[in-house]
């Protein structure tokens, strides 16, 4: 079967939003609401109309199409700015040492600090590969795809990138995180809190949110325990932005306290390791990799074989590229 990431249209609202009810909660880029997700197109397709290279609050959805049977199996999102139009809310992990002489003693407690760091990053995120298309190599697809495009596209992109990785979400579809930290400040439970994030956007944090420091040891053991843990479902993408030069640095998310990996976007490997070529001829045989031509809204992304100057037939027709065109390729 072949495979490729494109821009997002119109006609892709129905898989998205049959793809997002099967993410179980906790999946803001992704809401299982169809006028949310139609604003999400309508703010995509304006980014990649958009053709000067400055940087903006933007979005860019990508999908996953087969091109055997032409369904979106997959998609992914790219935030080229964060926090421009409202601030962009983390928790990180802070401690505070104290001393008395008269006990002969030095306390340390961690915090939490509501913070506005990562303002001015970039983001990748809302990546949701079909349960029935889990093989193969297409999450790596959908994942580094985003890399590339940013690579072909930096002056567009900050010089830091973030990924938010969910949170524990329990069997009810709740957060022990935010019952026992937000929860009690907003009268609401996790589930309408992140419903109404993913509509409305989270201003209603900055509105509410109480701004001193949280001491860890106070919450509760149930919420203690999830800080800066990844839903199991989310180890894999956990371990592929660490292999991609991403860190852990003690930034959570307010809702679900996952963890937040942040990375130097030059840094990043596959922006760091892609190289461009003129396309000499199509034939088979070369190395697997990630092979990918256009800009904006005609950017293609696919999975197949580069020799010298060459790509294998199935690739060049998914891409829709012949002799003389410039690709990008990495290594798989």
């Amino acid at each position: 079967m072949s495979y490729v990431i494109r821009a997002a249209r119109d006609s892709d609202l129905q898989p998205l939003y049959e793809m997002a009810k099967l993410t179980g909660g906790g999946f803001t880029n992704l809401p299982p609401e169809k006028p949310a997700l139609r604003a999400k197109l309508e703010r995509s397709h304006a980014a990649f109309d958009r053709d000067a290279d400055t940087i903006e609050d933007e979005l860019f959805v990508l999908v996953l199409e087969n091109l055997d049977t032409g369904e979106v199996r997959g998609t992914c999102q790219i935030f080229p700015h964060v926090g421009q139009r409202w601030p962009f809310y983390s928790y990180r992990i802070g401690t505070i040492t104290k001393r008395s002489e008269e006990l002969g003693r030095t306390f340390s407690a961690e915090i939490l600090n509501l913070v506005n760091d990562l303002g001015g990053a970039s983001e990748v995120g809302g990546l949701f590969l079909h349960p029935g298309e889990r093989a193969g190599g297409l999450g790596l697809l959908l994942a580094r795809a985003r890399y590339l495009f940013i690579r072909n596209h930096r002056s567009r992109f900050g010089d830091r990138v973030l990924a938010e990785l969910r949170g524990i979400i329990d069997e009810a579809g709740g957060s022990p995180f935010w019952d026992g930290v937000a929860g009690r400040f907003f009268g609401m439970n996790f589930q309408e809190a992140d419903q109404f994030n993913a509509v409305h956007g989270n201003q209603f944090i900055a509105d509410l949110m109480p701004k001193h420091p949280v001491y860890i040891a106070m919450l509760s053991e149930s919420a203690r325990s999830v800080i800066g843990l990844p839903h199991p479902s989310g180890r894999a993408a956990m371990r592929m932005l660490e292999n991609e030069g991403f860190a852990y640095e003690k930034y959570v998310d307010i809702f679900d306290g996952g963890p937040t990996m942040t990375a130097r976007t030059d840094q990043v490997k596959t922006v760091r390791e892609a190289r461009d070529f003129e396309l000499t001829g199509v034939a088979e045989g070369g190395v697997p990799s990630l092979i990918a031509t256009g800009r904006l809204r005609d950017f293609r992304v696919t999975l197949g074989e580069v020799g010298d100057g060459t790509i294998d037939p199935a690739s060049a027709a998914a891409l829709g590229v012949g002799v003389g065109d410039v690709l990008t390729e990495v290594e798989r």
